[in-house]
Parts: C-alpha cells; structure tokens; sequence
C-alpha cells in the first residue's frame, strides 16, 4: 500500500506539500484541504500503517523508522519545491523527515510544525503507559474526531491500539541535534491549547539557522479544525503561492 493520498492532483502545480498527521490520526484529517488551498499546490497526505485502508499492515512502533519509511516514500516527488506540515505527533516527523530528506540532497523548502512542542523540548509525561481510559481521557481532553470515535465502544476497540502505538512511538523519540539545518520552520499553534504554549512553541527557532515564525491562532489544539481557512493563508503566504481564487 501506498504511503501517500492525493485527492486532487494537480501536475501543473509549482509546489508540493506534504501533510503528516497527529497521533492516532489519518491522511483523512487533512482531506477538506485539498479543494481550498491554492491552486499552486498539491497536497498530499502521509497514511501511516496500521489504520484507515491501511488497518492490516503492522504499526510502525519506532519514530526513527517511521521517518526513513516516509522519507524514502517522498523521495521521488521531491522534484518539484516541496514543504512539510506536521499536527501535533507529526509535527515532529515532520522535522526528523526534513532533515534527512536534506541530507539525501533534496531538502524541503518549509516545515510548518502544528500544535507540537519542539523536538528538544518533549516533557516526561507518558499518555501510552495509562490504562485504555486514560488514554481515552487524553484524546477527549485533547479533541479532535479521534476522541468522538474513541466514545464509541465499536470504534474504541478499532482504533485504541494505534492511538496507543502512537503516543508511545512519539514518547520514546529522542532528539538528537543537527547542526547546520537551515529549513525555514513556522510554529502555528491554538492560544488555548493544554499541550503547548507560545513560550514552548517558540523554541522550534532553536532547531533551525533559517527564518522562523510563529502564528497563534484562536484555539485549543485542534484549532486548525476551525481556523483552517487561517492556516491555509499562512501556509500559502510562506510558500509564497498565490491564494485561492
């Protein structure tokens, strides 16, 4: 199975944007941008296994492994200028992708980490090791239609063990510093999200020798949800692509 859905191809299009999303999500989160961001992009986004069309494959459990899979799957359409957006848990890949597709000679233009703290600034608490409703009371706290599903006993039993594969990839991840990247990263997140603030979110500057910005919009932390046609305009104002008609 493929890694990436494209709902809308447009080869005509200047640029590429990659979407990767949170922890227990799927390419679907991003499915209503793909009519309303410019048509100067086409948008892709990352499935990861064990989900979706996608539930008979293994889970990845391991973030270093994960980002080599995606990496080597975006690899072939990096011909054209290409960024990366990342919510929350794939914020962080986001990142860890850039810089390898950077060292494999074909780095990305943007990174737009979503909703996430920096990769060197994670905090100790551990979601994965709590009982299936504390997980569940995570994803609730945290929104989302995630946490709409995991209400729903049917449902909860389907996709609890990837929610729980997730939290615990992004748990175990390790920073490791790489000196000399030089993407361009802008940290957008919602101003009343319980899981990073703007003080947080803007140590991504640190991560980077390239331009930085930072966007607060109004929010918790699926404010992208409500606040997408905000996020699109920035997104398209970064890449520097006309806004949609």
């Amino acid at each position: 199975m493929t890694w990436l859905r494209c709902v809308e191809p447009r080869p005509w299009a200047a640029t590429r944007l990659f979407c990767l999303p949170h922890a227990g999500g799927s390419a679907v989160f991003y499915r209503p941008w793909a009519k309303e961001i410019s048509p100067a992009v086409e948008l892709h986004a990352v499935q990861y296994p064990g989900r979706a069309d996608r539930l008979a494959e293994p889970l990845v459990a391991d973030a270093d492994r994960l980002v080599r899979l995606i990496a080597g799957a975006l690899a072939p359409l990096m011909d054209r200028p290409a960024a990366l957006f990342g919510h929350s848990m794939g914020a962080v890949l986001a990142y860890e992708v850039a810089r390898l597709l950077r060292e494999r000679g074909a780095a990305p233009v943007h990174v737009f980490a979503s909703g996430a703290r920096p990769p060197h600034d994670r905090g100790a608490d551990r979601v994965s090791d709590r009982d299936d409703d504390g997980v569940v009371a995570e994803m609730i706290e945290l929104g989302g239609t995630d946490a709409d599903a995991l209400r729903n006993p049917e449902l909860r039993e389907l996709v609890l063990p990837y929610v729980r594969n997730d939290f615990a990839l992004i748990e175990d991840y390790a920073h490791r510093p790489a000196p000399g990247f030089d993407v361009p990263i802008t940290a957008i997140i919602g101003d009343a999200d319980p899981h990073v603030d703007r003080a947080r979110a803007a140590r991504w500057a640190e991560l980077t020798t390239g331009p930085f910005a930072l966007k607060e919009l109004p929010g918790d932390h699926f404010y992208l949800v409500e606040r997408q046609a905000e996020v699109l305009a920035e997104v398209q104002r970064a890449l520097d692509v006309p806004a949609t008609p």
